[in-house]
């Protein structure tokens, strides 16, 4: 990923907890010699240092064959926002867009049968968590036969990431003026994916004026 400088970001915790908050990622691995992508959720561990991602995919979907087989991306992406020229001091400036990203790489390696019954309560406790906490006294009511017609009809994997790319492009690059005039705009619009890049660089800003 194109990381200028200005908005780089390397620091772990940071980029573990935004990916936790966006962990329905895209996972992209190289499938009999051409990119394949997975639209999946991501359990994202991170202990002692070590960032992990734990997943699955249907059996059908052919992704889980080529795990193992060099590295794989996993992409997590927040908020977006267009930013207009007409919000800057500088008359003679260009459209942009503002947005938050993060890029995991590693090799992935396919779970057995028994690793993905010991995770899978692991698993399911975080997407259950984040997604669906009502469900849970549901799912605790599963029969073992039901578990294991599902862990049947899946494809457990982990990867252990071997590098990770934080982009925060907040308008950092831009003057403090600029940066509060885009914030504040952003932070007026009715579409929540806009107002959140606006509250992001409302918290990148070291202090913050309201207009």
């Amino acid at each position: 990923m194109y990381v200028p400088h200005a908005f780089r970001q390397d620091e772990v915790e940071k980029l573990v907890e935004f990916m936790r908050a966006h962990s329905f990622a895209t996972l992209v691995s190289v499938l009999e010699g051409v990119p394949f992508a997975s639209h999946i959720p991501l359990v994202v561990r991170w202990r002692e240092g070590v960032v992990q991602l734990l997943g699955h995919v249907a059996k059908a979907n052919p992704h889980w064959k080529a795990v193992g087989d060099g590295e794989s991306l996993a992409i997590f992406t927040g908020p977006h926002a267009y930013i207009s020229p007409s919000l800057y001091e500088k008359r003679e400036s260009v459209p942009t867009w503002n947005y938050i990203a993060v890029h995991a790489y590693g090799v992935p390696r396919i779970l057995t049968l028994a690793d993905l019954r010991e995770l899978l309560t692991e698993m399911l406790d975080a997407i259950i968590d984040t997604y669906d906490p009502a469900y849970r006294d549901q799912w605790n009511e599963q029969s073992d036969r039901f578990r294991e017609g599902m862990l049947n009809g899946i494809v457990g994997f982990v990867m252990t990431v071997t590098r990770l790319e934080g982009k925060y492009k907040l308008s950092q690059n831009r003057s403090s003026a600029d940066q509060r005039t885009v914030a504040h705009a952003l932070l007026q619009s009715a579409d929540p994916t806009i107002a959140g890049v606006g509250e992001a660089m409302k918290k990148a800003l070291e202090s913050w004026e309201p207009q």
